[in-house]
């Protein structure tokens, strides 16, 4: 077993009523743990930039909460309980800001070429959530993820392995931005899943590209994020916003955690959401601070349902916060530094 947060994560699960030894962390498959979901990649060559498709072709019923004050998103009213599409085909994370989210476009492609979507008329209508980061100050401005971009990771995508660290949505990831970019360290990508004796199966998948810094919550320690004056070790985050700095003060919009976390149980859509909800406690375990006002921190939420039988929302909203924090340390320990931005490998 391996649990990098074991505290949080043991807390957790006793509080859902899991015997701690019965749970398994599977950190290298990932979101792809949960049946019926694919996950693929594509990484520019251009600059750091990218994006990540998480596939659903069965259909999966989907949530969203978006906590951040500066969000880039699309198709995610559908989301909503009270709206009519119950279904959806993909989530697409993305770089490149708001022009990323013309990812989605080429996703929307890829399913309607293989008669996947909503049935309408005399064809599909593929559903596809998604949501982009800022990352263009790492490289050209010029350079962003399209709807290539997106058909490519779809074509790419599998229920292999995921890979993390500088690929995907997480190829341009920076975090620890309080001090400003020059201060900042590499972020990026990275998936974990738990699964349980009786079956189920919930995962996390992440980009991680935050203002605040990263803390492992087992011990408090900053694991990545805002460096020292003179670039060779990771800040005190607490003492940072306690000194008074103008660079904490003032609002930076190059940032965003985009996550999704996905269960083989049955889940309304109503329920989907809450699990979205209970998930953001992982974001504000891991990083501090999170859900600023410049950050764009959102999270999906889907249920594939193949797996038979009732579970708790609650069980399944405290597993999935567990997998985020898993997801997020696993994101910048596997990141690798690139001009400007070191990874923690680099300061070790």
């Amino acid at each position: 077993m391996r649990f990098s947060s074991f505290l949080v994560t043991g807390a957790a699960l006793a509080a859902a009523g899991v015997a701690l030894p019965s749970a398994t962390m599977l950190a290298g498959s990932g979101l792809t743990a949960v049946d019926g979901l694919r996950v693929g990649h594509h990484t520019l060559t251009q600059r750091p930039t990218g994006c990540t498709v998480i596939l659903a072709e069965r259909g999966a019923t989907g949530g969203v909460d978006v906590r951040g004050s500066a969000p880039g998103t699309r198709e995610t009213d559908l989301l909503d309980p009270i709206n009519t599409v119950q279904q959806v085909h993909a989530i697409v994370l993305s770089g490149g800001s708001a022009y990323g989210l013309d990812a989605a476009s080429g996703v929307m492609r890829y399913l309607e070429e293989r008669g996947i979507g909503f049935p309408i008329g005399g064809g599909v209508v593929p559903i596809v959530p998604s949501a982009i980061l800022f990352d263009l100050s790492v490289g050209d401005f010029k350079i962003r993820p399209d709807a290539s971009c997106g058909y490519a990771a779809a074509k790419a995508a599998g229920t292999g392995p995921i890979e993390e660290g500088n690929v995907g949505a997480g190829a341009g990831a920076t975090v620890g931005k309080m001090a400003g970019m020059k201060r900042a360290m590499k972020g990026g990508l990275g998936s974990a899943a738990i699964t349980l004796p009786d079956g189920l199966v919930v995962a996390a998948l992440v980009a991680v590209n935050a203002r605040g810094n990263v803390i492992d919550p087992s011990t408090g320690k900053v694991v990545a994020g805002a460096r020292t004056e003179d670039g060779k070790s990771v800040a005190d985050v607490h003492a940072m916003m306690r000194d008074g700095s103008h660079e904490f003060e003032a609002i930076s919009i190059q940032n965003t955690t985009l996550g999704v976390v996905a269960t083989n149980a049955k889940l309304t859509k109503a329920q989907a959401k809450k699990v979205a909800q209970m998930a953001q406690d992982g974001f504000a375990r891991a990083i501090v601070p999170s859900h600023t006002s410049g950050d764009g921190d959102t999270i999906f939420a889907l249920a594939t349902g193949t797996r038979d039988g009732e579970v708790s929302v609650d069980r399944i909203g405290a597993l999935a916060a567990d997998a985020m924090v898993e997801a997020i340390l696993r994101a910048v320990r596997a990141a690798k530094g690139i001009p400007g931005f070191p990874a923690v490998s680099d300061l070790r």
